[in-house]
């Protein structure tokens, strides 16, 4: 009878031989990191108010500029200065013929006092008539032509008044005449109702004033800018207004911090896109007509991630393989924010669980692996 022979380490390297048979597979390591899910827009800066300043009086010479293009301007402040020429002439000439309305009026009046008198004296020649008409000692031809004569200065004594009326009235049309023309005068300084930056300038001194033409000044309401961009109709739906955006300029370095100002409630039914305004700092180096790029900022977390390779996502939901003993064991789990290349897991493994990290691999559950971690396998 021959009796086995122990070697020592016999068992040990037929392990390790064995688990060098198996298929080596490269893991990794579920931990914690910083998460941002983000949506990527691209487009056009523009102003977000373009105030037109028009000439409130037409038919004026620019007589002088005030400011150029870049200015920044104040509520309220002069732009151009329009010819007063003819302005000054007008209300000369109405002035004059206020004074001539005056001079009617008070010739009127005095016509009134005359009427007035002889009215008063016409009455008391009829009522002296009458009473010697009805006591026998006047004539009836008396009587009737002392009523005719009263009633004559009756009508002499309205007219009069009238007179006095409408010569009263031409001096309120004179009046409203120069309040016209004083109020073109105070008109004849083109000024902007907002502050903000001078951003396109169509006036030339010489140069007849129309609004109903280019406008004289376009001026950018408080500077205010903003990215206006498309976005799918898929992502449109996570933006909000607030949410903080990170804005690149075309041929820019720096990144620019941004606010998400509008959000379009509607999409376009042929493009399937909707836009999204961004609003970017005052002071930024913008200009509007540039091309940027933003990062809107949806949520962020520092929480449990995995490779994006490392899980599988279908109908059913999401799944990874776990792998524990060198055995794969494929387990449900619950994704969130993708950031780049890593996804957040919510629940379904723990911090420091090692799963498959490309999901494609070909392992089933419960499959023996060599797992191989994703460090060692870089740098072999």
């Amino acid at each position: 009878m021959v009796s086995a022979l122990f070697v020592p380490g016999l068992a040990s390297a037929q392990g390790g031989a064995d688990r060098k048979n198996l298929p080596s597979i490269v893991v990794s390591e579920a931990t914690k990191r910083d998460l941002v899910d983000r949506v990527v827009a691209t487009g056009t800066l523009k102003p977000v108010d373009e105030i037109y300043v028009q000439p409130l009086v037409d038919g004026l010479s620019v007589d002088k500029l005030n400011v150029d293009i870049g200015d920044k301007v104040e509520a309220g402040a002069s732009l151009a200065e329009l010819s007063k020429d003819s302005l000054i002439l007008q209300k000369s000439q109405l002035q004059a013929n206020r004074a001539k309305a005056e001079a009617s009026v008070a010739q009127s009046k005095a016509q009134v006092i005359e009427a007035q008198a002889n009215l008063d004296d016409a009455v008391r020649q009829r009522d002296r008539a009458d009473r010697l008409g009805k006591s026998g000692s006047g004539s009836v031809s008396q009587v009737e032509q002392t009523a005719a004569a009263a009633d004559v200065a009756q009508a002499r004594l309205q007219a009069s008044r009238q007179a006095v009326t409408v010569g009263e009235a031409d001096t309120k049309v004179v009046d409203a005449q120069i309040q016209d023309i004083d109020l073109k005068l105070s008109r004849t300084s083109v000024k902007t109702p907002v502050a903000g930056i001078v951003s396109a300038k169509n006036a030339r001194v010489g140069a007849i004033a129309s609004g109903s033409g280019n406008p004289l000044f376009t001026v950018i309401k408080d500077n205010a800018i903003e990215l206006v961009a498309d976005l799918s109709e898929t992502d449109i739906q996570k933006v909000q207004v607030g949410q903080r955006a990170i804005i690149t300029v075309a041929g820019g370095r720096n990144k620019i911090e941004g606010k998400v100002r509008l959000v379009s409630p509607t999409v376009d039914a042929t493009t399937r896109l909707g836009s999204v305004h961004i609003l970017l700092p005052t002071d930024s180096p913008a200009r509007a007509g540039m091309y940027g790029s933003a990062e809107v900022v949806i949520a962020s977390a520092n929480a449990l991630a995995l490779p994006l390779s490392a899980v599988t996502s279908g109908r059913d939901g999401s799944s990874t393989r776990r792998v524990e003993d060198g055995v794969v064991k494929q387990v449900a789990v619950e994704i969130g924010i993708q950031d780049g290349g890593f996804v957040e897991i919510k629940n379904g493994i723990s911090a420091g669980d090692v799963v498959v990290e490309k999901a494609g691999a070909f392992v089933r559950d419960g499959d023996k692996i060599n797992p191989v971690p994703a460090d060692a396998a870089a740098s072999n």
